[in-house]
């Protein structure tokens, strides 16, 4: 076999592998015993543009203590998108875990 063949079959099973894990990856949950703080209001200031969506602020975990997020405005992928805000859910026996925000 040629050296190029042998070379581009490696990086095409490396990149398989690496995709492969990174969805496993995001797929792993980390769960915080302490339930988060109620959700600061905040005041939506007027948008910048005709395609910024609103994301608002959320709490993080910080590992160990929740860290407010401040809202901001982003680029809406396409027109008509909906930003889905992320959320705390809450596992009965391991406790609060974060759901990503998605557009819709």
């Amino acid at each position: 076999m040629k050296k190029g063949f042998f070379v581009s079959v490696l990086f095409a099973s490396a990149l398989v592998f690496m995709l492969g894990t990174s969805s496993a990856l995001a797929a792993t949950r980390v769960y915080v015993s302490v339930a988060p703080p109620p959700l600061v209001v905040e005041t939506v200031p007027v948008a910048p543009g005709p395609n910024q969506v609103w994301v608002p602020g959320f709490h993080r975990w910080d590992g160990h203590a929740y860290v407010w997020v401040k809202g901001h405005y982003v680029v809406a992928p396409r027109p008509h998108a909906v930003w889905v805000a992320g959320h705390w859910g809450h596992h009965h026996t391991h406790g609060w875990y974060w759901v990503d925000g998605h557009w819709r």
